[in-house]
Order: structure tokens, then C-alpha cells, then sequence
């Protein structure tokens, strides 16, 4: 009898107590054996690697600057190496500062789009490389940002990495199918979910008033939309914006 090879899922900042760290224990539930990203967090990305052995997850923490093309080649060599295949990858590693537009350089552009859309194109493009020749494939899950519908102030060149990633998404569905048809990508535009820390009161309750719901996500909600994504097996190169009704509110 054949031993049954476990699927692999790498989450990309999934270190922190973010939502990608929510993204990787959703996974782990549904029997993914886990391949945790982190930049610095190397504390954080242990802790979770040992809390999901402990419940009897497959997992290891890799680490890698996402905007360095070089340490994203080796990272995902490292994960092959490590569990043999990849079949999930979600993109939720990503940078979100606030900056008065007339002070924004034209170095604060290249640092977000480095980190928010090159990290996440390289990290595509290497796992849809390690996906073109397994006979199962896989699925990427990009995560890009309700916003960029409806921009607010004080993010300009946040918004502008972010824009790019439902255009990105499209292409690599349609790429990705070309060299496997069994490659899917899909997209996730979060609303307010797991707001900052920082944020004041006002900009808290600005961003729940804004939704159709009236009240707050939980990353569980961005986790619940991956699952369906990797399990659903029809369904490519659409982008699922997961925010309370903000969108069209």
C-alpha cells in the first residue's frame, strides 16, 4: 500500500500573530502540512511551528526577504527540499504604512511595491514553477486590499503596490493554466479584518460604519475564503473581495 503523501501549504508572512499566522493554522485544520515564511520575526515564526507539531502538523519556518529575488529562489528550493511538493501558496506577507502624499519619495514607491507586489509576483513565480510539474498542481491565493477600489488619504504608495495584485493574479491564472490546467489563482481583497494596533478610535469606527454589516471581520473570515479556494477546484482567476459589504456599501 502507498503511503499518502500529505499536501503542502506555504503561507508567506505567517510568523507574526497576523493573518497569515490565522491563514497557516486554517490550513493546518484541513490537514496541510504547513511551511511558515517569516523576514524577522524568527521568534514569532518558531513559536508557530512548535504550537502546530505540537498538534501533530507537519511544519517548519523558512526564512527570506520576499523583495530579494535571490533569498525567494532559495526559500522555495528549501521548501521543496523540506516537503518534496507544494500544492497551496497564499500571499499575505505585505507592508502597510501611512504617509502624507506630499512627503511621499519616490524610495517610499520602490520600498512598497518591492515588498507588496514584486514579493508577491517572485513568490507566484516560483511556486507555480514547483506546480507545472506535479500532476496535482496547486493553488495560489494572492491577498490584495478591498481599498483600492475606494482609496482613503494617507496611503498612496501603499495603494499603488496593492492596485497591481488583482491585475497580477488574472495574468498568472491564465499564464500558470497555459503550463498545467489544473494551476489555479485567485485573489482576496481583505476589508477591515484585523485592523492596526495604531489605529485611533475614530479610524476604527470609520472603518466598521463603512461596511454593510456594521461590524468587524476576523482574519478567520480571510482564512475561511483561502480554504474554499484551494479546495474548490473550479474556480480561477477571480478576485473575492472578503469585506463586510465595504466595497459596494
Amino acid at each position: 500500500m502507498s503511503k499518502t503523501v500529505s499536501k503542502v501549504a506555504m503561507i508567506t508572512g505567517s510568523g507574526k500573530r497576523r493573518v497569515g499566522n490565522v491563514i497557516a493554522g486554517a490550513l493546518a485544520e484541513k490537514g496541510y502540512s504547513i511551511a511558515v515564511h517569516y523576514r524577522g520575526s524568527d521568534r514569532e515564526a518558531t513559536a508557530t511551528v512548535q504550537e502546530l507539531t505540537t498538534l501533530g502538523v507537519d511544519a517548519a519556518s523558512f526564512a527570506a526577504d520576499v523583495s530579494n529575488e535571490q533569498q525567494v529562489l532559495q526559500m522555495f528550493a528549501a521548501v521543496k527540499a523540506r516537503f518534496g511538493r507544494l500544492d497551496v501558496l497564499v500571499t499575505a506577507a505585505a507592508i502597510w504604512e501611512p504617509q502624507p502624499l506630499e512627503e511621499v519619495t519616490a524610495e517610499d514607491v520602490r520600498r512598497q511595491f518591492d515588498i507588496n507586489t514584486l514579493g508577491t509576483f517572485l513568490c507566484c513565480q516560483q511556486a507555480g514553477k514547483i506546480m507545472i510539474d506535479q500532476p496535482e498542481a496547486g493553488s495560489i491565493v494572492t491577498i490584495g486590499d478591498w481599498a483600492i477600489e475606494r482609496p482613503y488619504e494617507g496611503y498612496a504608495a501603499y495603494f499603488i503596490s496593492k492596485g497591481t495584485i488583482p491585475t497580477m493574479s488574472r495574468m498568472l491564472a491564465v499564464e500558470l493554466a497555459r503550463r498545467n490546467r489544473r494551476i489555479r489563482v485567485n485573489c482576496i481583497l481583505p476589508g477591515p479584518v484585523m485592523l492596526p494596533e495604531n489605529l485611533s478610535q475614530p479610524e476604527v469606527q470609520g472603518a466598521v460604519a463603512g461596511t454593510l454589516l456594521k461590524r468587524p471581520g476576523q482574519p478567520e473570515n480571510v482564512a475561511q475564503a483561502v480554504v474554499f479556494f484551494a479546495e474548490n477546484d473550479y474556480v480561477t482567476g477571480v478576485c473575492l473581495p472578503v469585506d463586510g459589504g465595504r466595497t459596494v456599501a
